[in-house]
């Protein structure tokens, strides 16, 4: 199974400092190294990994994580409503 973190409140996904420092201690990242939540992939292990062990306090404003798990064999993607997240799975598409 896959994990991966989503918002699950609407917002928008985000951080709490809590998290990236836990996150930026984990990956052994500069102290001064600046991350843009958007840009860290939400199936990294290291995310899950803060996600799972700060709980609530992972969550920045308007955000309320959630790791889910989805099977090895799917294809997935965010699909996001106001900042509410769920994982859909990939289709084909033709336009």
């Amino acid at each position: 199974m896959q994990k991966i973190v989503i918002n699950c409140e609407y917002g928008g996904f985000s951080l709490s400092k809590k998290a990236i420092d836990l996150y930026k201690i984990l990956t052994c990242a500069p102290e001064d190294n600046y991350y843009e939540e958007a840009d860290i992939n939400r199936s990294d292990e290291t995310l899950v990994r803060v996600v799972q062990d700060l709980g609530a306090e992972a969550s920045g404003s308007y955000a309320a994580l959630k790791v889910i798990e989805v099977p090895d064999d799917v294809e997935w993607h965010i699909e996001e409503y106001d900042g509410l997240e769920c994982v859909a799975e990939n289709h084909r598409k033709w336009y």
